[in-house]
């Protein structure tokens, strides 16, 4: 008798062990690709130099893991060849996908064949490329950096016309400095030229002057610096500063307050991002408006990933929505921003 119940017992169990599968079947949760397993994304990072940077970071990093998807995450440090570096290393490792943001435009035609090369997919992130074959890559992601040159440029216009602003040497013309981006960046080049473009088609284009035009490397430090250099031979010169992120203006307001000038009064501050730093600067009354670059593309990213390793048909360029962010909504607008 207790024979014959041990085999029952026993002949139930398998039964409810086969019922469940034995874990031996693969789930096809979130992060799963068209085999089953978990998405692997090879991420390279170009590094930390702004409140903007961390907070695309912390967007991509939170946004894989929401959905599921295992990020092996690379930090360049603002070195091209670090990124080289790690996408081969992505390569090697046999990643599902790889995701980069360009820290230049140009010399990346090699790497990226040899991912197209080991069937790995790319898409490239936030700023640009230059490349021989557009098919080196599936899409890319990010922001409009030559809208938001001409949007600035736009903002300064309509500004100094509806203040009814003279120039502070007494002359015909607003002369501006420049705080650009890092050198031969896409993001750079993009915001610097639209907002040529769109001063040089402007029906006020002879009110304005480039007095002097510099990197500041996207960094508040340089930025300061670069201000400080340009307040020693045009202190008195100087009625508006553009500065291709918010960082580098808000550098840039100390060396205007070290010079004894009012930042955003004597001299007008427009720079990109929409940090909450500038939104406070806007609120002390030191800067004047921000066009908005949105780094909150982690989202967009996991879901393009997921889009292309299952073989569907995804767009070559997306860009993310933007907006444009005055000091007279500073105030109301900070407590809603999220970087």
């Amino acid at each position: 008798m207790k024979k014959i119940l041990a085999l029952v017992l026993t002949v139930m169990m398998m039964t409810v062990a086969a019922g469940c599968g034995g874990g031996a079947t693969k789930s096809s949760g979130s992060g799963s690709g068209s085999g089953g397993k978990q998405i692997t994304m090879g991420f390279s990072q170009i590094g930390a130099e702004s409140e903007w940077r961390t907070a695309n970071t912390e967007s991509i990093k939170k946004a894989a893991e929401a959905a599921g998807i295992n990020l092996q995450f690379s930090d360049a440090q603002q070195k091209q060849e670090n990124q080289i570096k790690a996408i081969r290393s992505f390569i090697a490792q046999g990643v599902d996908i790889i995701a980069f943001v360009p820290i230049v435009e140009t010399g990346w035609d090699t790497v990226l064949k040899e991912a197209k090369d080991a069937k790995i997919p790319v898409i490239v992130v936030d700023r640009d490329v230059k490349l021989s074959d557009d098919s080196l890559y599936a899409a890319k992601l990010g922001t409009d950096s030559l809208s938001e040159g001409k949007k600035v440029f736009d903002w300064i216009d309509s500004y100094m016309t509806k203040e009814n602003k003279k120039p502070r040497d007494g002359g015909s013309q607003f002369n501006i400095v420049i705080l650009e981006g890092t050198v031969g960046s896409s993001v750079a080049i993009r915001r610097q030229e639209g907002f040529k473009t769109e001063m040089e088609a402007s029906q006020n284009a002879s009110k304005y002057n480039i007095l002097a035009s510099q990197t500041g490397e996207f960094t508040r430090q340089k930025g300061q610096e670069v201000m400080e250099s340009f307040l020693k031979s045009n202190r008195d010169k100087i009625d508006i500063l553009f500065a291709h992120n918010d960082d580098m203006a808000l550098g840039a307001i100390q060396a205007i307050e070290a010079a004894g000038l009012r930042p955003g009064k004597d001299i007008t501050i427009v720079s990109v991002d929409g940090v909450k730093g500038i939104f406070q600067a806007m609120i002390e009354g030191k800067a004047n408006c921000t066009i908005e670059c949105n780094p909150l593309q982690g989202d967009l990213l996991m879901e393009t990933a997921k889009k292309v390793l299952a073989g569907e048909k995804v767009e070559k360029l997306v860009y993310v929505d933007e907006g444009i962010f005055p000091a007279d909504v500073a105030e109301k607008t900070l407590p809603e921003r999220k970087y």
